[in-house]
């Protein structure tokens, strides 16, 4: 059976929305990592079904995302890709500019002993991620609420970034206008980043995806590339 049936059916309550506030923050790992959940056979399959392709998965969102997707989303194998590298066990990834969840619910599906979460300023977006991981029932996925600025990096161990700061710097390829065009306002991020990123431990692992490199720190090795260079894995020494 397609997916596509089961998001219909289900896509009136996947987008309703709430006034939420921002994510508390530092976060409590007790409030944000729910209870191992015994799937049904049924559920295992739609799962099994939701990410294995990207326009399947695609389905869950409303209309308007699902055209975003391919350019703004991380693609499932890319994903996949990335949280290999990512992934040890008992370990915590921050995925910095999560949008509609893609690449932390993809990682959390396929590596169920990493721990992954996604910061996410747009709340449109935070709540469509929130609804999905409720959905899918992933209980290592988590969302926040909340501007990187606001995130303690302590908290986390390995990273995966997707660029999320150039729209700052993107006329041509807006989500929508929500989001501020300034070149002060990406600078001031991709600074944040690189200090956040150098004052982590040796082993601290990166995943970037397109990216310019302007927040990668000189200690961080180059330890892979795929997808014709566009996806690069990081160690810091």
């Amino acid at each position: 059976m397609s997916y596509h049936a089961i998001a219909a059916a289900i896509g009136l309550n996947l987008y309703t929305m709430k006034d939420d506030q921002f994510s508390p923050l530092p976060l409590d790992p007790q409030d944000q990592i729910k209870p191992e959940i015994t799937r049904s056979p049924e559920k295992k399959l739609i799962n099994e079904l939701l990410f294995s392709d990207d326009t399947e998965f695609d389905w869950l969102y409303p209309k308007q995302f699902q055209l975003l997707s391919l350019k703004h989303f991380t693609l499932l194998p890319i994903a996949q890709k990335a949280a290999e590298f990512l992934s040890l066990p008992n370990t915590r990834v921050l995925d910095i500019g999560s949008g509609a969840g893609k690449f932390c619910l993809t990682a959390g599906y396929h590596f169920p002993k990493t721990f992954f979460y996604g910061v996410e300023q747009r709340h449109e977006l935070h709540h469509l991620a929130e609804n999905i991981k409720r959905y899918t029932d992933l209980p290592n996925v988590n969302f926040i609420y909340g501007n990187v600025t606001q995130i303690n990096f302590k908290e986390f161990d390995h990273f995966y970034f997707y660029n999320s700061f150039f729209e700052n710097i993107d006329q041509m390829n807006k989500i929508d206008d929500t989001i501020e065009l300034s070149e002060s306002l990406y600078n001031y991020y991709t600074q944040y980043l690189y200090m956040a990123l150098s004052a982590k431990p040796s082993g601290t692992r990166l995943v970037t995806f397109h990216s310019l490199e302007q927040e990668i720190p000189p200690d961080y090795r180059l330890a892979d590339v795929s997808y014709d260079t566009l996806l690069k894995m990081w160690i810091k020494e």
